[in-house]
């Protein structure tokens, strides 16, 4: 009998890959039995899900629709137009590259469709709160271009729209970056086009941590005041792990280019169809009810730490987020983080601004709401699980204390089911 050279299209991953599937399996069940507070992390819907794994990861498509490189691209033409229509839609923008692979390559590929190698960027410190992508040294940011920060005000722990506008006035930037990834306030978009107006600079803003937040109505919106705008879609967006770019239209065509073939080849249509499902969803109602939810949450926890002698960084929180000040306390952020993992509670261990600490150990941990309000817990169940952190955290013996819990967050996970 001879073999047929044929794939397998029908066997399962169990069958084909037991060792991935393994992997995938227990992974699955940590997702499960997890309370999630990841920040940037969330779970995306089963329908995102499907166009994720759909016969589309199949396909080159290297260009843009009406313009590729290769054929057969008559249905994939259809699902990136359909992504950019309700990208530009959800958020009231006139220009949408729905291409890049990630919030980073999204961000660098607006840097260099717009400045020369060592032009200057002022984008927040990574250490008070900012990205990598905003200037760190080691990122392609630092290593391309010259990079002055801003950070927050020591007393308020809150941006200083004041200072930034003298650091600006000083550097002269090319490119000022609003946006961050461990900042619980909101900001303000139109005091940074002032400054950018004022310095002879373009203005990005990296919404990649609360997208879905503006997109429900629930903070300031970029899109009247940026020259850019960078995002990725999963965090609360809560779509597929990729990014998009929005921008004024006179900025399309650098952008495309730059996107394809500057920095990318290929896109990912499985990703940007998973996009697409990610926006329809977010043009929802439910979507806005949901993004309240999550506000509400984190703000009943840091209202609860607050009054239990964890203090949060800068006094509370607009959004999803928050950052847990361990700096008087006898508790670094790598401690806090592998005592709640003994209870099955996921949190990242974060610095803090002003830090004496290194960023091995930190002095504090970030929290986020958007996975757990996903699951469907409200504002009795976050009270729960913030009343298990300082029990944790304020224990004698944190690792058994958090042992002792475990039970309990698994009724918790269980009740409200992935």
């Amino acid at each position: 009998m001879v073999k047929s050279n044929s794939i397998n299209t029908q066997s399962d991953l169990s069958v084909t890959d037991p060792e991935i599937y393994s992997a995938v399996s227990k992974e699955l069940r940590r997702q499960k039995e997890h309370i999630e507070l990841i920040a940037s992390e969330n779970y995306c819907s089963a329908a995102v899900r499907e166009a994720t794994g759909s016969v589309l990861t199949d396909k080159y498509a290297e260009g843009y629709p009406g313009k590729r490189w290769y054929g057969g691209c008559e249905y994939v033409d259809i699902v990136e137009k359909i992504a950019i229509e309700r990208t530009c839609k959800l958020f009231g923008a006139q220009y949408a590259n729905v291409q890049p692979h990630s919030g980073s390559q999204a961000n660098m590929a607006v840097m260099m469709s717009c400045l020369p190698t060592g032009a200057k960027i002022l984008g927040m410190s990574l250490a008070h709160g900012g990205h990598l992508t905003h200037g760190h040294n080691r990122n392609f940011s630092g290593n391309l271009y010259q990079v002055v920060s801003y950070g927050v005000n020591k007393q308020t722990k809150m941006i200083d729209y004041d200072e930034v506008k003298s650091i600006a006035e000083k550097e002269k930037p090319d490119m000022i970056i609003a946006g961050a990834s461990a900042y619980s306030r909101q900001i303000d978009f139109k005091k940074f086009r002032d400054i950018a107006d004022a310095t002879g600079a373009y203005l990005l803003v990296d919404m990649a941590h609360i997208a879905g937040l503006i997109a429900a109505g629930l903070h300031p919106d970029p899109v009247p005041y940026a020259d850019f705008i960078a995002s990725t879609t999963h965090k609360t967006l809560r779509g597929p792990r990729s990014g998009f770019i929005l921008a004024r239209p006179e900025y399309g065509n650098r952008i495309d280019s730059t996107v394809f073939p500057g920095i990318q080849g290929g896109p990912l249509m499985h990703i940007i169809a998973a996009k697409a499902v990610a926006m329809k969803e977010a043009m929802g109602e439910d979507f806005i009810i949901y993004q309240k939810q999550v506000i509400k949450n984190a703000q009943v926890m840091a209202d609860h730490f607050n009054e239990n002698g964890v203090p949060i960084v800068s006094g509370g929180t607009d959004n999803h987020l928050m950052l847990l000040d361990f700096s008087e306390l006898n508790i670094t952020g790598k401690q806090a983080t592998e005592w709640l993992a003994e209870a099955n509670i996921t949190v990242n261990k974060n610095a803090i601004p002003f830090d004496e600490r290194g960023p091995a150990e930190a002095s504090g941990i970030r929290i986020g709401t958007p996975s757990i309000t996903s699951r469907g817990m409200g504002q009795e169940d976050v009270l729960r699980i913030a009343e298990w952190i300082v029990e944790i955290l304020s224990s004698r013996q944190p690792a058994k204390t958090a042992k002792a819990l475990r039970n309990e967050v698994l009724a918790l996970c269980q009740k409200y089911p992935l």
